[in-house]
């Protein structure tokens, strides 16, 4: 829950091991706000967003909001416990998968449909405006949220062969990060293993799974190039999937802070902050690329009669997750064509 610190800004200094703070004055911090994610500190997200959030806020306020960034799990769960630590007060802002938590969020899943994203920064200002139609009411009440993003265009790495027709895929143990994406897998033929991406590294040196379906950029952070020997990816201008993120903040924590600090976190909220996460992940992409390319690792690049393939398979999984949505109450065809509209809207802007 959110925290007064009435105390100098060198005492609110002595935080856990693992925490980054924003640095703020040399003055009374009213308030403390802690920001939990699971990716170390390092990674393209809490590096070049969460952080960075962090100190513009602070500076923002003239240092009257102090914001604490605990990455990794330090403060201790595990990912997929993210969501309700902030919807708890256990702490009072995440950053997280909705995905990890299977089938709660089954509305969001649709971002993360096969062929659905254009880029990351397009796709993540649609998925904003989504958010504001349909999904408050899917997150509740207790969740004042600061940002809806997704990430660069998902590839499948795994160890030789490579992949490059569905078929490929048969009998391969692949990791993937939601329940969307292992349906998608196991269209595909593989044995789809759920986990959060900390997990990985571990899960592919003791051969637990055959590969991973991530991005380029977190690659890096991971070491996933060193642990595989072949990477495939999708041409034509749309990713073979993406993953969809929260950026979540605890709704009583929000409405304890006084109006002009409510204010403040009201104007690194929305549209813009959900662009800028979504950018980022994707201009992490190419540098994460080259690393595997400096290996010598074998890159495919999947295109023509080959492709279509891929995209039949993409209809397969689109086509149920409508069914199930209609089971559900949901108008699926309408929450898909919807989310297209949206995409195509900020994609063409």
């Amino acid at each position: 829950m959110l925290r007064r610190a009435f105390m100098a800004a060198g005492l609110a200094g002595t935080v856990a091991m693992g925490a980054l703070m924003a640095p703020g004055a040399a003055q009374a911090q009213e308030f403390t706000l802690r920001v939990h994610q699971f990716l170390p500190p390092q990674g393209t997200v809490p590096r070049d967003f969460i952080i960075p959030w962090a100190e513009r806020v602070t500076e923002a306020s003239d240092g009257r909001l102090n914001v604490e960034v605990y990455s990794a799990m330090a403060l201790g769960g595990t990912p997929p416990s993210l969501f309700d630590q902030a919807r708890e007060g256990v702490v009072d802002i995440v950053w997280t998968l909705p995905g990890y938590t299977p089938g709660r969020f089954p509305i969001s899943e649709v971002f993360e449909l096969p062929f659905m994203m254009t880029n990351a920064e397009a796709t993540s200002r649609a998925a904003w405006r989504f958010f504001e139609e349909y999904m408050q009411e899917e997150v509740g009440d207790e969740i004042q949220m600061i940002a809806v993003h997704v990430h660069g265009p998902g590839h499948l790495h795994l160890n030789a062969p490579a992949v490059e027709t569905v078929s490929d895929m048969q009998g391969r143990t692949v990791r993937g990060p939601t329940r969307i994406i292992t349906r998608m897998l196991e269209a595909m033929g593989a044995s789809a293993v759920g986990m959060p991406v900390p997990q990985v590294p571990e899960a592919l040196s003791r051969n637990v799974i055959d590969g991973a379906v991530i991005p380029w950029e977190v690659t890096a952070v991971l070491r996933v190039p060193e642990l595989v020997d072949t990477h495939t990816e999708m041409g034509g201008d749309r990713a073979l999937y993406t993953s969809f993120f929260y950026f979540a903040m605890n709704r009583e924590a929000y409405e304890e802070l006084p109006e002009d600090l409510r204010a403040i976190i009201d104007e690194h909220s929305g549209i813009e902050a959900s662009a800028w996460a979504g950018r980022i992940q994707q201009e992490g992409d190419a540098p994460a690329r080259q690393a595997a390319v400096d290996r010598g690792n074998t890159i495919v690049t999947v295109e023509g009669d080959a492709l279509e393939e891929w995209y039949a398979m993409g209809e397969q999984v689109r086509a149920a997750w409508v069914e199930e949505m209609n089971e559900r109450g949901h108008d699926g065809a309408a929450l898909l064509e919807a989310a297209e509209r949206l995409i195509e809207e900020e994609t063409n802007r």
